[in-house]
């Protein structure tokens, strides 16, 4: 079970390590169970979550940009999630992330499971010419990946810092996406560069404003 002391108990001056080290522990916590969730429930979140893209509060049409992501590892979700949002018709750009140290995301449009090849760290990417890392200013709604949300919109991500260092002027409607059981009531521990989500989709509950 979740350490729910871990979260919003820090003292008012805590040094921002004392942050990286509570984050860090968070992760560890809640990657373990991610992966203690069964095949048979991992597919059908999987299935839940693309469901979810035919009734999104958002306008979804052939002249929307939509920036979305292949789901890595114990992440919620998979490749349908994609070919949902393209069976939308909208403009669906992906991650791709550079080379060095973190940045901010390249982008290229998604065409299809056949475009996704393998990229940094194992992740599936598509190929293709890089749209730039202004791209995503196109988008008018961003799915971004999670390990868990409290309900003012603070996300607790992987901690390289790729996606805060992308969406700081996004102008978009942000929507992180994690199991019904990490939006968080209590606070997730927070640096001054983290990036609110004003949305999060979930399995069970499908698309909730958040703040």
């Amino acid at each position: 079970m979740l350490d729910e002391a871990a979260f919003g108990r820090r003292p008012r001056r805590q040094k921002a390590v004392g942050v990286q080290i509570t984050k860090d522990r968070l992760r560890a916590e809640l990657e373990k169970r991610r992966s203690s969730r069964s095949a048979d429930e991992r597919d059908r979140v999987a299935a839940d979550l693309a469901g979810w893209m035919y009734s999104a509060p958002f306008r979804l049409e052939y002249d929307v940009t939509v920036a979305a992501y292949v789901p890595f590892g114990t992440e919620p979700g998979s490749i349908a999630q994609l070919d949902a949002l393209a069976d939308r018709g909208v403009i669906l750009l992906l991650p791709v992330v550079p080379a060095g140290p973190p940045g901010p995301l390249d982008w290229v449009r998604y065409d299809g499971p056949s475009s996704l090849i393998e990229g940094r760290w194992g992740l599936l990417e598509p190929k293709g010419d890089g749209l730039g890392t202004d791209a995503v200013q196109a988008a008018s709604v961003i799915f971004v990946p999670a390990y868990a949300v409290d309900k003012t919109g603070i996300r607790l991500g992987r901690g390289a810092g790729y996606y805060d260092r992308t969406l700081t002027s996004a102008d978009a409607d942000l929507v992180a996406v994690v199991y019904d059981d990490e939006v968080l009531d209590e606070p997730l521990p927070a640096d001054p560069h983290d990036v609110r989500m004003g949305w999060v989709l979930t399995p069970d509950g499908g698309f909730r404003e958040l703040g």
